[in-house]
């Protein structure tokens, strides 16, 4: 059985995530600002609820949250992430993010179903990306037996998941596995949706900066079955084609 058959359903216990969550509350709700919380939610076309806090004050707010604070566990990350994600304002999910982004080290290869939940729930750009290219793509480089993972989820229904599976490599230059990358591509190639387009030219620009010569290749053979945003998105840097 892959872990992504893994059920996510049971919040696991964890005291660092009573204390976060008791802090993170507090803090974030005491700062909201409910006229810019209005208009973040109508730029995020209506995804969640918005508190209302800028990028910097919510940040900063989060480093009161973890002042003092001992580094999480594995249980402690998933525990954090999944609550928050539980919560109905959109900063809370952005709190976990970022939580997840600085110790995703501490996630094994179990994590990974708890990273589709996340991806799927409440699922926009803002959140999906991030835990794409920052969480997914960690663990997939630490446990290359997850490739088989992303291997279903580049075919998956929800376009979310797809989405995470093309942009899952984004991080990894050199380390690239090409040609999964150019399969995935591929495979998407005929998707009608623009945020599946744009990925596609996103992970091909990215590549691009490592091997700009493959990717003009790529497209040159392939370019007539890719979307105009696709090849204009890749080929952004590098021209040609």
């Amino acid at each position: 059985m892959n872990v992504t058959d893994t059920s996510t359903s049971d919040v696991p216990f964890s005291t660092l995530a009573d204390t976060v969550l008791e802090r993170l509350t507090a803090a974030y709700a005491a700062a909201a600002d409910p006229e810019r919380a209005a208009a973040m939610r109508a730029y995020m076309k209506d995804v969640a609820p918005f508190l209302g806090l800028t990028t910097p004050v919510r940040r900063a707010l989060s480093r009161t949250v973890e002042d003092g604070l001992p580094r999480p566990a594995e249980a402690d990350c998933i525990a954090i992430a999944l609550r928050c994600w539980r919560l109905p304002e959109r900063e809370y999910q952005y709190f976990a993010v970022d939580y997840l982004r600085r110790h995703a080290r501490v996630c094994t290869s179990g994590f990974l179903p708890v990273a589709r939940h996340l991806v799927s729930t409440v699922p926009w750009w803002d959140t999906v990306d991030a835990l794409a290219a920052h969480v997914v793509g960690g663990l997939v480089a630490a446990d290359r037996t997850l490739a088989a993972d992303m291997d279903a989820w580049i075919g998956d229904d929800d376009l979310w998941i797809a989405r995470t599976a093309l942009l899952h490599q984004l991080r990894y230059k050199e380390r690239t596995d090409t040609e999964r990358l150019f399969a995935y591509c591929l495979r998407q190639s005929g998707h009608p949706d623009f945020f599946i387009r744009k990925a596609i030219g996103w992970c091909l620009r990215e590549y691009a900066k490592t091997d700009p010569e493959a990717v003009r290749e790529f497209l040159a053979r392939e370019r007539g079955r890719f979307a105009p945003l696709s090849v204009r998105e890749a080929l952004k840097n590098i021209g040609g084609a």
